[in-house]
């Protein structure tokens, strides 16, 4: 659909005289829509994490912004992602996580999936007791599946099918933090949590590219981390983000600390970095764990935030991830109130989408200048189409 008319001319302005996107943006059914192809389907949005199905026959049906898809581990051990359908009649397929010991089979007529996604059986197609029909070549009529690639343990998804190679379109944040590209160990069951947020899901980016707010929503964390330990991250139309360089390991009370990623350069001793990689993974790496917080949009206003943590062996601590985990989420929580607030206040008829501080909020006015440029990009595909 084409995007809805709103005036997007002051967020593409220099931040000294910019404004943010208009309350539409936030709260309206109709652009939430709209930015759904341009935003999220249109380029390499986070879906779930490889940890999700660790074992091969693994399944696990998800639904992304109205789709209905299947997450699996074939046989040989990739991970796919398939729209959860069967070709005959659409109906769905999986309707709960399980184990797929054999085939994928239709619960409507019983055709059955390889795991690869292949048709393998179209029981009495051809009447009774024939399962085979001239008209039915099951070589056509293979599962659908969505271009994937999993970085960082996110499973990235390009629903349009049209977006660059992964590789190509995220080179230089694969690049900037190539020292982590290494085997991760997801932390089990108490290093992943969900919040329930509402908010838009835009919102939410926009407060985890800055450190402005750290005093006054995050006062346990700036004791140590200070306001002024931190940096700007900066990649237009890619990426935006923060950094400290004064990053301290969680430390049990015997000292015990988790082990390092092998081979960071010196810097990392002390630094960590956190990465909005447009539009709705966030992303943060330290010498010792890494976490991911994939943003499930719900409506205008409601998110779910999936949060997963890693670590560079296998065998960490159980209770220190545990206390590395509600660390985590005392922090994220924190800033719970900050982003519903800011949801409920794009209400206020006359807000014009606000302003910002030039010193302090050019990683949120990057995102902004991000959301605008792909609009912006729909919108001139739109119409050049018409």
């Amino acid at each position: 659909m084409d995007h809805p008319a709103t005036d997007l001319s002051t967020v593409r302005r220099p931040i000294n005289d910019a404004t943010g996107l208009p309350n539409a943006h936030y709260i309206d059914s109709a652009v939430f829509e709209a930015e759904k192809q341009a935003l999220l389907f249109e380029g390499w949005s986070g879906l779930a994490v490889a940890a999700d199905v660790p074992e091969v026959g693994d399944a696990v049906p998800l639904t992304f912004l109205g789709i209905p898809l299947l997450l699996i581990r074939d046989r040989r051990g990739v991970v796919r992602v398939f729209q959860n359908i069967c070709r005959h009649r659409g109906m769905i397929l999986v309707d709960a996580p399980r184990k797929i010991d054999g085939a994928i089979r239709c619960p409507y007529h019983s055709w059955c999936y390889s795991t690869e996604g292949q048709l393998v059986s179209t029981p009495h197609v051809g009447g009774p007791g024939r399962n085979t029909h001239d008209g039915i070549d099951r070589t056509l009529l293979g599962l659908i599946e969505v271009r994937s690639h999993i970085w960082m343990d996110v499973i990235w998804i390009n629903v349009s099918g049209t977006a660059p190679d992964f590789e190509v379109a995220n080179a230089t944040l694969l690049t900037r933090w190539k020292a982590f590209d290494k085997p991760l160990y997801h932390g089990g069951a108490q290093s992943s949590f969900t919040l329930d947020v509402n908010c838009n899901w835009k919102l939410a980016v926009e407060n985890y590219c800055e450190s402005y707010h750290l005093p006054w929503v995050h006062p346990g964390l700036n004791s140590y981390s200070r306001l002024e330990d931190h940096y700007h991250i900066e990649e237009k139309r890619l990426f935006s983000g923060q950094g400290t360089r004064v990053y301290r390991q969680i430390t049990a009370e015997d000292g015990t600390v988790f082990p390092d990623f092998d081979g960071l350069a010196a810097k990392w001793a002390t630094a960590a970095e956190y990465i909005a990689a447009f539009p709705n993974v966030l992303l943060g790496v330290h010498r010792d764990h890494t976490y991911a917080i994939i943003l499930h949009p719900l409506g205008p206003e409601r998110t779910l935030e999936h949060v997963h943590l890693y670590y560079a062996q296998p065998d960490t601590c159980p209770a220190l991830r545990e206390r590395n985990a509600l660390q985590w989420k005392s922090v994220f929580e924190e800033d719970v109130f900050v982003v519903e607030g800011m949801q409920r206040g794009r209400h206020a008829v006359s807000f014009d989408g606000g302003r910002f501080s030039p010193a302090m909020d050019s990683p949120t006015h990057l995102f902004h200048d991000w959301v605008e440029g792909r609009i912006e990009h729909a919108r001139r595909a739109r119409h050049a189409a018409e």
